[in-house]
């Protein structure tokens, strides 16, 4: 199998899934100290549910190893509606504001469907950080926690499971609060329905700024950011209830 690996702002995990139905799927993706994963789950009410987790055992050091987005495709690129995004079971907030420490934390998250220029070719994105795609109307319900109205910067971004809070640069350990180590989201499907197997072009965004990598191309950004992606075919791991 042939990957190609264009280096770690984005991680990307475009897998095929070949099963339909309800049966959550899970996309994983990794490169190095960096680690996600992604639950996709179909409610029989028709709503999407998506838990997105920073898997990694290292400690996060740097703005770039904090997971605050996913990205990916529905067929017909429809606008779902954002109902709540509350911390997973399990999951704290590091250095919260007054009255921030969750389980409500949609204030600080956005989704908006239709979207173009997201990574892959990905028409539906979730983040915390506007990546100049997200604004303050795309907010999921709840009040702002941290910082702008506008989704913005790293606060609320997932931190990794075996981060330590006492170290890193400072906005890791106490500028910004952190989510450790996973946030659920619920969307509803605003007519029509699709099937999870329909679910493809995931990738995970890492830190405030948005890099796309370029199929067949290995780049370094001026800001010393760099990107993984991850192309070819990849493994799908389902989660049976």
């Amino acid at each position: 199998m042939k990957i190609l690996l264009v280096l770690a702002l984005v991680l990307a995990a475009a897998l095929t899934p070949t099963l339909a139905g309800a049966v959550p799927i899970t996309f994983t993706g990794s490169n190095g100290t960096l680690s996600a994963s992604a639950t996709f789950d179909l409610e029989a009410s028709g709503h999407l549910v998506v838990t997105l987790t920073n898997t990694s055992t290292a400690d996060a050091l740097v703005p770039t190893d904090i997971l605050t987005g996913v990205f990916f495709s529905i067929p017909g690129a429809p606008v779902l509606t954002p109902y709540y995004a509350t911390l997973g079971p399990g999951s704290i907030v590091l250095f919260p504001p007054a009255g921030g420490a969750g389980p409500d934390v949609g204030g600080e998250w956005a989704y908006r469907g239709g979207l173009t220029g997201a990574p892959g070719g990905a028409n539906q994105g979730i983040s915390s950080s506007g990546l100049g795609l997200f604004g303050a109307s795309d907010r999921f319900p709840g009040s702002n926690l941290q910082g702008p109205d506008n989704p913005d910067g790293l606060q609320y971004g997932i931190t990794s499971e075996g981060d330590d809070p006492l170290t890193g640069n400072k906005a890791v350990k106490g500028s910004n609060a952190l989510i450790q180590n996973s946030v659920v989201f619920k969307l509803g499907q605003a007519g029509g329905g699709f099937d999870l197997g329909d679910i493809t072009n995931v990738s995970f965004q890492y830190g405030t700024t948005l890099a796309v990598p370029e199929p067949g191309t290995l780049m370094l950004l001026g800001s010393g950011l760099v990107i993984l992606g991850v192309l070819g075919r990849k493994r799908l791991t389902r989660n049976r209830n």
